[in-house]
Parts: C-alpha cells; structure tokens; sequence
C-alpha cells in the first residue's frame, strides 16, 4: 500500500477543491463533511473556521462533538471499515493538503498515513491524540496465556514494557478519550481563537459525559461475577477496557494488534485449551473482520461468539453511530454475555 501513496500525492494535488467541496455526509463516510452553521432561511452558510481531518470515524466523533459547526470534518476511514487494513485515495491526499489540522489516533493504528500527512504539500497541524496516554504493551510472550486472575492481579499489564508494540485501542477506556478531547479542544482553540469559547463549552459537556458513560460501565461489570471476568476477542483489543474495569484479557485468536496478522495451529490450539480450561463464557469478535477462525474455535470448545463494534463506530442512526453509543452497546453486549448462566 505504501508505494502507491506517492501517486496518490500526485494524482490528488492536482484535483482542486476536492477535499472539502464534496457533498456532505455522515462521519465515517469517505469524504464525509460535518458542521455547517445555519444563520436562517433566508441568508447562505456560514462558512466554518477550520477545514479538519480525522482519520477514523472514533477520532472523527471526538472532533465532531468538540468542533460543532465551526469545522468542516473529514473523516478518512469509513465507519465500518478495519482501520488496520485501510487504504487511502487521492481524494485522502487533497483533503489533507487544504486541512488546517489532522488528527491522529497513533500507536500504530494510523501510522501508515503519516507519509500521505507529510507528503501532501499543505500547512495542516498534525495531532496524534494518543501522545499524551501511556500504552498498554502485550506481555512477554504474546496473549494466550492463562489468566492470572481478575481484579487487581492483571493491573500490570497497564504499564509499559520495554520492546514490545503499543496497543492502540485506547478508546476502550473512556478516560483516555477524555485525553483526546482535551488535545482537540487545545488545537482548534489555538487555531480558531474566535471560537475557544465554544470549544471549551462543548468540550467540557463532554468530558462530563464520559465521565457518566464510566461510572455507567462499571455499574455494568459489577454484575458480572468475579470468576467470569474473562475475555477472549478476535485480536488483542480490550486491554484498556480489561485494565480499567477490572477483567482479565486471557487469550485472542490473533495474539497481536492487528487483525492482519494469522496465528499459527499451536497458537490456535493454546488458545481452545485455555478457553476449555477457564470456562470462557464468550469470544468477543469485532464487526469489521471475519468471524471465521473465531467461529471454529467456539464450534470446538463449546463456546458462543459475540459481536461488538471493536475498532469503528456503527452506521449512522444505528445503535454504534457515536462513541458513547458504541461503549454503551460493547458493554451491554459484553456484560449480558459474560452474566448470563452457563
């Protein structure tokens, strides 16, 4: 994917007016634009003070919620859409190069479109919200270890270690998402001062949301019994979630990352026995991949799959549409499966 991005430069540069002059759609939709303010019936558009990009529709909504009307969002990544295994088009290159800001989730996720950042010829102030969260790194060894107990025993694994890849998943944890919207709010008021007020305004409601979206999430897991606090996902990808709320993340079919990586047999083989051995009540498998590896281990050891929004919010008007619809829908997926008798 990375060699053709210079030819998307060249292609996409020479298109005028195609980043943010395409027709508005919902965020997460390729090209999509958000915020036009309405100054009444009679009179045009105002136009917004900033053109922004995002480049998943999870960074997207953060920006949409701070930003209001007075951006024009873009969103690279399609809602629904594994954002591992993303490619841009030339229309990603010209909407960068008119952006005044990208923001960035990091960690690895995105990294793949620094290049069509830096590479676009524009002036855009590039942001990767994830720099002022410490990651969560995978324990030596990889992910399909027994658990070494729930509660505080898995607390270690929220500490960095030296060597290993970053988790970028850190939306799973609403309190670094509170981190997010506090680097958005800081840029777009630096670079818009005239409309500081309005972003401190909607960037502190929604702070205050989080922070009921988090109490609600614990409420949620106290329900479970302690000794079924596990967690088996497609890939590593509830470490945050695991770390936060007091769960063990025990094994994935991928033990890694990415979901473009495969497992090999003994893996997969290592994984169904702790499954059997732990009486795992589910596999947690994301709406953006195929269920297929997942779906043979739980034929083989007995075990249901539960599908949530993982890695991309829903489409819009759907139960997934916002960040805080999406955690509401995971966690009640993930609770409900988790509770239920065996």
């Amino acid at each position: 994917m990375r060699h053709i991005i210079a030819a998307f430069l060249a292609a996409a540069l020479g298109v005028t007016g195609a980043a943010c002059g395409s027709p508005s759609g919902p965020a997460g939709s390729p090209g999509a634009t958000v915020g036009t303010a309405q100054d009444g019936p009679a009179q045009a558009p105002a136009a917004p003070a900033l053109r922004v990009v995002a480049t998943t529709p999870l960074v997207g909504d953060v920006v949409r919620v701070v930003g209001g009307d007075r951006v024009e969002l873009t969103v690279l990544v399609p809602a629904g859409t594994d954002p591992h295994g993303f490619e841009p088009a030339p229309r990603d290159a010209a909407a960068i190069a008119a952006a005044d800001a990208v923001f960035m989730n990091g960690l690895g996720i995105d990294d793949y479109l620094v290049p069509l950042v830096t590479g676009s010829g524009g002036g855009a102030r590039v942001v990767v919200l994830s720099d002022g969260i410490t990651p969560i790194r995978l324990p030596e060894g990889g992910g399909h270890g027994e658990a070494e107990g729930t509660g505080d025993d898995h607390a270690d694994e929220a500490h960095p270690g030296e060597g290993a890849a970053p988790d970028p998943h850190v939306w799973w944890d609403p309190a670094n998402v509170i981190v997010w919207a506090d680097a958005v709010e800081q840029t777009l008021a630096e670079l818009d001062p005239a409309g500081a007020g309005t972003y401190a305004a909607s960037a502190g409601a929604y702070r205050d949301e989080l922070r009921t979206l988090d109490a609600w999430i614990e409420a949620q897991v106290a329900t479970v019994p302690m000794d079924r606090r596990v967690l088996v996902t497609d890939h590593q990808v509830m470490g945050y979630f695991a770390a936060r709320y007091g769960l063990a993340q025990v094994g994935a079919i991928v033990p890694g990352y990415s979901t473009l990586a495969e497992p090999s047999a003994g893996e997969v083989a290592a994984l169904e026995d702790a499954v059997r051995r732990l009486g795992v009540p589910a596999i947690f498998v994301g709406q953006t991949v195929g269920p297929g590896l997942a779906q043979r281990v739980a034929d083989d050891t007995g075990t249901r799959l539960v599908f949530v929004h993982a890695e991309s919010l829903g489409a819009p008007g759907g139960p997934a549409a916002t960040y805080v619809d999406m955690m509401r829908f995971n966690v009640a997926a993930i609770a409900g499966a988790l509770a239920a008798a065996p």
